[in-house]
Formats: structure tokens, C-alpha cells, sequence
């Protein structure tokens, strides 16, 4: 069992300087041991660069989900001193590399998630979303391989199905066509993923609030604070009146915002808020039509 002191000034005996070694507090002039200690204090690394602990460096990036082998490749790389190999062993150097990079995609299966995590990395940044939802997009995708659901499927659909299935599940403002438009897979391989998703894994997804979509929207379209404000209190208004189940989300933010920059004598035009939600004017005059009749808003008849 360890003992563990507090920190001791001088010797209590001799009134000596003491010394920290290893495991133990020694006086150095009558070698008593003020204290022991199984704990070890020093640096958790190794270096052997001669620069003792100020080598801050450890053993690498840690693991992570969105590649094939969780990050613990190891890659023959192309330092400065590969340079200086001349003939024959820059040849065996190359024989070498290109074996070790075929050996570290042994099978198809590794091939195609090494394909798809490509892919979910590409589409997250190109959505502009946390890092949060590529590791937990490329988890999801493991586990629609281990349950056989990408045979004859596409494996672009399945990717980009992943990470709107991850958007669904964390109510992250993403539509289902702004992941579309960024996608290498087109709309029915994508709608078939993740139809295929849903119905075997049992994912806990529904439908995202019109309030997630007000900040983007409103941003796109140069709208002052007090006009985003208060679509919001109109979102809510429509959760009151049960406008919002079985409608698009999407439109229902972009109605809530027009209605709020009428409310405001803001110069919107419902052409421009439906552009901006990528959704039909048809679909916001709906909700629109219906918060003006409710008396919920101070808009008139146009």
C-alpha cells in the first residue's frame, strides 16, 4: 500500500536539505526518509533526442473511429532520410512501401469502409459539421456492414445516408437536400440507405424543429436579430397550434421568418424566403396562411 505525505520543508530531524529520488524524500545530510511516494512524477513519454522532458511529443494521434483500422496504421514515410538512399536500397525501400500499403487493406470489406470513411469526411466538410458526427457516421456505417445491409447497395449512398441519419439523430439543422446536393450518390440511392437504416438498426431519429433552421436562414438573408427573434416565439406558435407535425421543417422556418419580417415592415418577399430554404413558395404560403388566420401574428391580408 503506498504512502503519501505532504510536502515536508526541511529534515525534522537534522534540519537538512532534501532530495526527491525516485520513489523517496532523503535528507542528504543524514540520509533519513522523510516520505515515500509509489506514484511516479515524472513524464508519462520517453525521448531520445538528448532533450530530457522539454520533448513534448508522445506516441502519436489517438484512435478514431472514422478510419478503417481505428488509426494505428503505421506508414513508411519519406523523410529526409529516404532521400539519401541511392540504388538498390531506395528500390527495396519502394518494394517495401507498396507491399506494406497492400497489407494494410487486407480485405474488401476494409476497402470499403476505407472508400466510405473517405467519403463521410468529405461530405462533413463540405457541410460545415462537427467532428462529433464523421466518428459517429463511420460507427454507423460499421454496423450496416456487420448486418449485411450494403450488399447491392452503393456505398456512396450509404456514406452520405450516414451522416443525415447522424444529423437526424443530434437535431442538427442539415436538410435532406442540402445533403443531397453535396453527395456523390443521387437521390434514390440515398433515400434507399437510408430507408435501409431506419427500418433494420432501429435508429432513434425524428423530426428536427423548424427553430434549429431560423439562424442559417435568417443569416442567408440579412435579416436583423429582432426579426429572428421573433420567429422564433412563431416557431413556437406553431408547436401550440400543430403546424409543424407532418409538415416540412424547412418551410415552416422559412414561413416563420416571413411572417416575422412582415410583423417588422422588413423589405422580404416570400420568392426570397423560399429560395433561401430551398423549398417551393407554395409550401411556405401554407404555414404562413395558417399563422395569419390564427391571430398569433399582426400580418393582414396581403
Amino acid at each position: 500500500m503506498s504512502k503519501a505525505h505532504a510536502p515536508v520543508e526541511g529534515c525534522p530531524e537534522c534540519h537538512g536539505q532534501l532530495r526527491t529520488s525516485g520513489e523517496e524524500t532523503v535528507c542528504t545530510e543524514c540520509g533519513l526518509v522523510v516520505a515515500e511516494d509509489q506514484l511516479d512524477r515524472g513524464p508519462e513519454w520517453r525521448t531520445f533526442e538528448g532533450d530530457g522532458d522539454s520533448n513534448r511529443k508522445r506516441t502519436g494521434a489517438p484512435l478514431t473511429r472514422s478510419r478503417h483500422d481505428r488509426g494505428l496504421t503505421t506508414e513508411i514515410g519519406y523523410g529526409k532520410r529516404s532521400n539519401r538512399l541511392t540504388g538498390r536500397k531506395r528500390r527495396r525501400v519502394a518494394r517495401m512501401r507498396r507491399q506494406h500499403n497492400r497489407a494494410r487493406i487486407p480485405t474488401k470489406s476494409d476497402r470499403n469502409k476505407v472508400y466510405a470513411f473517405t467519403e463521410i469526411r468529405r461530405l462533413v466538410g463540405a457541410l460545415s459539421l462537427p467532428d462529433y458526427v464523421r466518428e459517429q457516421a463511420c460507427t454507423l456505417f460499421e454496423s450496416a456492414q456487420n448486418e449485411d445491409l450494403l450488399c447491392g447497395r452503393s456505398i456512396e449512398g450509404f456514406a452520405t445516408a450516414t451522416v443525415y441519419a447522424v444529423c437526424r439523430i443530434r437535431d442538427i439543422s442539415r436538410s435532406l437536400e442540402e445533403v443531397d446536393d453535396a453527395a456523390r450518390a443521387d437521390h434514390e440511392e440515398l433515400k434507399c440507405a437510408y430507408d435501409a437504416l431506419n427500418r433494420d438498426l432501429g435508429l432513434p431519429t425524428g423530426p428536427i424543429d423548424p427553430g434549429e433552421y431560423l439562424a442559417r436562414f435568417a443569416t442567408r438573408l440579412d435579416l436583423p436579430h429582432p426579426v429572428e427573434r421573433r420567429a422564433r416565439e412563431l416557431v413556437e406558435a406553431a408547436h401550440d397550434l400543430n403546424l409543424v407535425a407532418g409538415k416540412n421543417p424547412v418551410g415552416v422556418a422559412a414561413a416563420c421568418l416571413y411572417t416575422a419580417a412582415r410583423e417588422r415592415n422588413h423589405p422580404l418577399t416570400q420568392r426570397e424566403a423560399a429560395d433561401a430554404a430551398d423549398v417551393t413558395p407554395v409550401t411556405l404560403r401554407s404555414t404562413y396562411t395558417t399563422l395569419r388566420d390564427s391571430g398569433r401574428t399582426t400580418v393582414g391580408p396581403e
